[in-house]
C-alpha cells in the first residue's frame, strides 16, 4: 500500500494530513497525485464524492504553486457556495505547516461582491468560484487569470445538471491556451463528453475509481413498497428504529418538501429543510444547525442538496424516487462517506417496481427488498 510519501507529497503536507487523520491514500489519491504532479496534463476523473478528490488535485495544485509570486496560479470550479468554502477550508488546513504562505480566496454567490472584490485584491494564488459569480468578475474586468496555469472543474456534472453549461463554456474559451483542465465527475453525460471533446486535450489522462461500481460500495440499497397514503406512517417508523441516527431524506418538490417537514416536525422529530426558492442566509442556518447536529434530519429537493458534505450520516430516504438516474447517485452518495457504511432506502408504490430494477441494471447495484413489521 502507497504512503503520500511514496506519491511524492512533500513533508509538511504529510505532517498537515496526518494532523487532520489522513494517513492512508485512497484509491483516486494514490491514481491521481502522482499523475498530476510529474506531467503537464489535462486530466479526467471519474470518482465518486467523499472519495478524497479534494487532496487528490489539491495536494498537486499547492505544489506546483510558486508563493513569492503575486498571481492567480490555479482556479478551482464548484457547483455550490458549501463545497467552495469547503475546498477553500481544506487547501487552508493542507498548508498549515508550509514555510511560505499560499493564499487561496473564495468567490461565490450569497456574499456581497465589494467583500469578495476587496479580497481578491490582495495577494492570492487559487481562486475557488462557483460559476456564475466568476463571470460576474471576468465582466467587470476585476480578475486577472491570465497567469492561471491549472483549472479544476470539480463535479462537473453537478454543474451541469444545476444549469452552469452556458458558465463553464464562457469560462473555458476565457481561459482557452493558459491552462491544463482537470475534471472530476461522477457521472460521464453527453454535456461532460461534449466539454471534454471541445476543451481538453485528446491526450488527456483519464482514471476511474470504481468505474464499474458507479455507487460507493458501502452503501446497502433497499426499497420497501407501500402506498401514498401509509407512506408517512412507513418513514415515521424507520426514523423511530434510528433514534440515534442522522440522514437526509429526499422529496421530488418544494411543496412536498415543505409538507413532509411540517409532518415529522409535529411528530417530535429534529428536521429542517432545504428547498429552491430560499434565501442564501436560511440556508446557510439550515445546513450550519445540519453540520453542528441541532438539527438531526435534513429534508430536501435535489437541487438544494447539491454540495452538501457532510461526513457520519447513516441513511439517506427517497420518499420518491429522483426523476434522472444520475440524481440516484448523488442522493445515495450522501451517505457512506469517508469509508463508513450506510443505508439508501427508497419508498416505493407499487407501479414503481420497474425503476428499481432499471437503477439496478445501469448503476450496477443490488437492492434487497424490506418490509414493515
Amino acid at each position: 500500500m502507497s504512503t503520500f510519501s511514496d506519491l511524492g507529497v512533500q513533508s509538511s503536507y504529510i505532517k498537515s494530513l496526518k494532523e487532520l487523520g489522513i494517513t492512508v491514500p485512497t484509491e483516486i489519491q494514490e491514481k491521481t497525485i502522482p499523475v498530476l504532479l510529474s506531467s503537464k496534463t489535462d486530466f479526467i476523473g471519474l470518482a465518486q464524492t467523499g472519495t478524497g478528490k479534494t487532496a487528490a488535485f489539491g495536494l498537486p495544485i499547492l505544489q506546483a504553486i510558486d508563493p513569492s509570486k503575486d498571481e492567480i496560479q490555479a482556479l478551482i470550479l464548484a457547483p455550490t457556495r458549501e463545497l467552495v468554502q469547503q475546498i477553500q477550508k481544506q487547501l487552508f488546513r493542507f498548508t498549515k505547516y508550509h514555510s511560505k504562505k499560499i493564499f487561496s480566496e473564495g468567490i461565490y454567490g450569497g456574499e456581497k461582491i465589494d467583500i469578495q472584490l476587496k479580497r481578491i485584491q490582495r495577494t492570492t494564488h487559487i481562486v475557488v468560484a462557483t460559476p456564475g459569480r466568476l463571470i460576474d468578475f471576468i465582466e467587470r474586468g476585476e480578475i486577472d487569470l491570465q497567469h492561471m496555469k491549472t483549472l479544476v472543474l470539480d463535479e462537473a456534472d453537478e454543474m451541469m445538471s444545476m444549469g452552469f453549461k452556458q458558465d463553464l463554456n464562457t469560462i473555458l474559451k476565457y481561459t482557452s491556451g493558459l491552462r491544463n483542465t482537470w475534471l472530476f465527475s461522477a457521472t460521464m453525460p453527453d454535456e461532460i463528453q461534449s466539454i471534454i471533446k471541445k476543451y481538453m486535450s485528446p491526450k488527456a489522462v483519464r482514471i476511474a475509481v470504481n468505474e464499474n461500481n458507479l455507487v460507493n460500495s458501502n452503501i446497502s440499497h433497499q426499497y420497501l413498497i407501500t402506498t401514498i397514503k401509509k407512506k408517512v406512517d412507513v418513514l415515521i417508523q424507520f426514523l423511530e428504529s434510528k433514534p440515534e441516527e442522522r440522514g437526509i431524506i429526499f422529496c421530488r418538490t418544494k411543496a412536498g418538501t415543505q409538507n413532509l417537514t411540517n409532518i415529522l416536525k409535529e411528530e417530535g422529530f429534529s428536521v429542517g429543510a432545504l428547498e429552491g426558492d430560499m434565501q442564501q442566509r436560511d440556508r446557510d442556518k439550515v445546513m450550519r444547525a445540519f453540520k453542528n447536529e441541532s438539527v438531526q434530519i435534513l429534508i430536501s429537493t435535489d437541487v438544494s442538496a447539491r454540495g452538501i458534505d457532510v461526513n457520519s450520516l447513516a441513511f439517506v430516504i427517497h420518499h420518491q424516487l429522483p426523476e434522472q438516474l444520475e440524481y440516484y447517485t448523488h442522493r445515495s452518495g450522501r451517505t457512506a462517506r469517508a469509508g463508513k457504511k450506510g443505508v439508501s432506502m427508497a419508498l416505493i408504490l407499487p407501479n414503481e417496481l420497474q425503476l428499481i430494477h432499471g437503477l439496478q441494471k445501469n448503476l450496477g447495484i443490488k437492492f434487497t427488498e424490506v418490509f414493515t413489521s
